[in-house]
C-alpha cells in the first residue's frame, strides 16, 4: 500500500529551524515529482515547495524563498524540508504529497497521494 508520513513538526521559536521529513513506503519515490505543501486555519492549502523527481529541478513559494530548502535521498525513499528564519505566519500542518511524473507545477489539485500530515507552530 502507498503510503507518505510526514515527520519533524513541532513548537519553535520565530528565528528557528526545523526539518521535516516525508517518508515513502509501499513504493519508490524515484520516478515521483513531490510536493510540500501547508494549510494554516482558515486558510486553502498551499504550495510550499516542489521537487522533481530526479531532483534537478525545484520550485519554492515567494513567502519562503532563502528561507525554505528542499531535498530528496532517493536512496532512503525520503523527501526533506529543512525550514530556517521561521516566522509565526509559517504556522500550518504541512504536507507532502507525490505524483508519479518527472515534474509538475506546485498546486495541491496536480498531486495524487498524500501523508497525513504534520504540524508547525512557530511562537515565543
Amino acid at each position: 500500500q502507498l503510503q507518505l508520513v510526514e515527520s519533524g513538526g513541532g513548537l519553535v521559536q520565530p528565528g528557528g529551524s526545523l526539518r521535516l521529513s516525508c517518508a515513502a513506503s509501499g513504493f519508490t519515490l524515484d520516478y515521483y515529482a513531490i510536493g510540500w505543501f501547508r494549510q494554516a486555519p482558515g486558510k486553502e492549502r498551499e504550495g510550499v515547495s516542489c521537487i522533481s523527481s530526479s531532483g534537478g529541478s525545484t520550485t519554492y513559494a515567494d513567502s519562503v524563498k532563502g528561507r525554505f530548502t528542499i531535498s530528496r535521498d532517493n536512496a532512503k525513499n525520503t523527501v526533506y524540508l529543512q525550514m530556517s528564519s521561521l516566522k509565526p505566519e509559517d504556522t500550518a500542518i504541512y504536507y507532502c504529497a507525490a505524483a508519479r511524473v518527472l515534474f509538475r507545477r506546485c498546486v495541491a489539485a496536480a498531486y495524487d497521494y498524500w501523508g497525513q500530515g504534520t504540524r508547525v507552530t512557530v511562537s515565543s
